[in-house]
């Protein structure tokens, strides 16, 4: 039995369509049914139910698709474990992120992280907030750092850093000493403002804007790194986090204006993990170095 007979019988268990499942695989379509054939030869099962030029899964067959798959992903687990320790690791840590973190002081902390362990093979997952708990209540991930704090009793939480919102602009043609003073309203009143890139303070911040400025255009962006790039272009204006907006402030690519109608809320970064191992402590202590001191 191949193992690229249990790949195809797999694909086309999930597509019932020879053609789909060869395009999906890159090969001939003839070469789909001959995979079939011959896994069912060597089984000596059917698998598939024909009839006019259509395909069904038989009992048999819908019996061993869950198996099959579960082989194959055993099997890619044990490859890409043993490319891994032939690199030189001896142990995976997977760590997953909210994209606010991505774009923030992480680069660096990855840096030092991966010079201290290198027999650590470290992955990055990219999730939204709302996911990452659930990510590290399963052990899909080693620990996570997310926008939200945990709200289930097996998972360890410490804050990572507290943010100040500041009021984002595109950067004028004045310097900071000779230009004039922006007024938040007019700014307000003449921006599209760019919301809902952050999963605690949009709701909130957005009722008592409306009080102060009515009016306000308003546009939904999802992802943090995009709604500071729309802002960069000069689209709109949007409230971010100090710390991901800290560069591009020093280096005069975006421009901060002093916000004074109301206090802008605090937002806070968690490092959330089941257990507080080595690596994890180490990971946290490093985040920290960077924004307490």
């Amino acid at each position: 039995m191949e193992v690229q007979w249990l790949r195809t019988f797999v694909d086309a268990a999930e597509t019932l369509n020879f053609r789909m499942t060869s395009e999906r695989l890159m090969m001939s379509q003839p070469s789909v049914t001959v995979h079939i054939r011959l896994l069912e030869e060597s089984l000596g099962l059917s698998l598939f139910k024909r009839s006019h030029n259509r395909v069904s899964l038989t009992e048999e067959g819908r019996h061993f698709r869950e198996r099959a798959a579960h082989v194959l992903e055993q099997l890619d687990t044990s490859v890409e474990e043993l490319h891994s320790f032939a690199q030189g690791y001896r142990k995976k840590w997977i760590l997953a992120i909210s994209p606010l973190m991505a774009e923030t002081i992480l680069p660096y902390v990855l840096k030092s992280f991966i010079g201290e362990h290198p027999e650590v093979e470290l992955v990055i997952r990219v999730e939204e907030s709302e996911h990452i708990e659930a990510l590290v209540e399963s052990e899909q991930v080693s620990a996570g750092i997310s926008a939200l704090p945990s709200i289930g009793k097996d998972i360890t939480q410490h804050i990572v850093y507290e943010d100040q919102l500041l009021f984002i602009l595109p950067r004028d043609a004045y310097d900071d000493e000779t230009g004039p003073a922006i007024s938040v309203e007019w700014a307000l009143r003449n921006s599209v403002l760019f919301t809902h890139h952050h999963p605690v303070f949009w709701e909130e911040l957005l009722g008592k804007l409306r009080l102060h400025v009515p009016g306000i255009r308003t546009m939904k962006v999802t992802q943090a790194h995009i709604a500071k790039r729309f802002i960069q272009e000069g689209l709109g204006a949007s409230f971010l986090p100090k710390s991901m907006v800290r560069r591009e402030l020093v280096e005069g690519r975006l421009m901060e204006a002093h916000f004074d109608l109301f206090p802008l809320p605090v937002v806070s970064t968690y490092f959330l993990a089941k257990t507080m191992g080595r690596l994890e402590e180490d990971f946290l202590r490093r985040i920290q170095t960077v924004y307490f001191t």
